[in-house]
């Protein structure tokens, strides 16, 4: 009889994660596992069929009471055989208690909604090269290492249900990753980072005051991508970031539901242009 095992994912098997969600055609960004792994080290699961790795799953905790699920795959060769849904309750165990969101395909809404999530919006990733846009000489678009840590992460807490300073850290730091904030008299008033997948680059978070706020820090994101394509996963709900994307020449290229499991959080969503990651939230 085989022998089934879920166990803790560690920083090396996370590669695998990776190749996996590559697998599927998400365009994982090259270095996510690093910023992933120090989220919540305890927040990642690999299940094993005879010793062979075969599911995966994160169930990555924030804070007291907020939790988000991502990485949820079964391998080919194992599906519908309940492997998969044996590693989803290993990973709702671990967020037990919690608010827990998600973003789920379309393929897989209706189960979610079994286990209790519920829409809030959906994400429509945007993808292409950007057109750019002349904007206001009033904005100062700079590198988010130069301002303290500590500004930059409680203006990230602004947008995200809980303080995730360990993920934001090596999210604005990994070799490869652009970080830039947008200064308005000297105040902040946006923030932006584009890594390399896969295929181009993914930004994320995109968070603006305003539509031109956005349009600066998008021009130097894509700037710095030297030509290559960007994706951005854009809130349906922020009608602003929509049109700009639009306006920008970005095509939609997939979509999926941003769920909870109990009241969606208190966040600015005008300020959101496009989400940090559907993998971690």
């Amino acid at each position: 009889m085989a022998e089934y095992e879920i166990t803790t994912a560690g920083i090396r098997d996370m590669a695998r994660f990776l190749e996996w969600a590559d697998d599927e055609q998400w365009n994982p960004g090259k270095l996510d596992h690093l910023p992933f792994h120090a989220a919540d080290p305890h927040g990642f699961l690999l299940g094993r069929l005879d010793g062979e790795p075969v599911t995966s799953v994160s169930a990555v905790r924030y804070g007291a009471d907020f939790g988000f699920v991502g990485f949820y795959i079964a391998r080919p060769p194992v599906r519908g055989q309940g492997y998969g849904i044996r590693t989803w309750q290993a990973a709702m165990k671990h967020l037990d208690g919690r608010n827990v969101g998600l973003d789920g395909v379309i393929a897989q809404q209706d189960n979610y909604r079994k286990s209790g999530f519920r829409t809030a919006w959906n994400h429509v990733r945007y993808a292409g090269v950007p057109g750019w846009e002349k904007t206001a000489g009033d904005i100062a678009v700079v590198d988010a290492g130069s301002i303290p840590f500590g500004s930059l992460a409680s203006y990230d807490r602004r947008f995200f249900p809980a303080r995730r300073d360990a993920f934001l850290s090596l999210w604005v730091g990994v070799p490869g990753h652009t970080a830039l904030v947008a200064l308005r008299e000297g105040e902040l008033r946006g923030f932006g980072v584009a890594r390399p997948a896969e295929s181009g680059a993914r930004v994320g978070p995109l968070y603006a005051a305003s539509d031109d706020i956005a349009v600066a820090l998008l021009n130097s994101l894509s700037a710095a991508q030297q030509g290559a394509p960007v994706a951005l996963d854009v809130p349906d709900v922020n009608v602003a970031a929509v049109r700009l994307m639009e306006r920008l020449g970005l095509e939609p290229t997939f979509e999926c539901a941003r769920m909870y499991t109990r009241d969606t959080p208190d966040i600015d969503m005008a300020g959101i242009f496009a989400a940090t990651t559907i993998e971690l939230g």
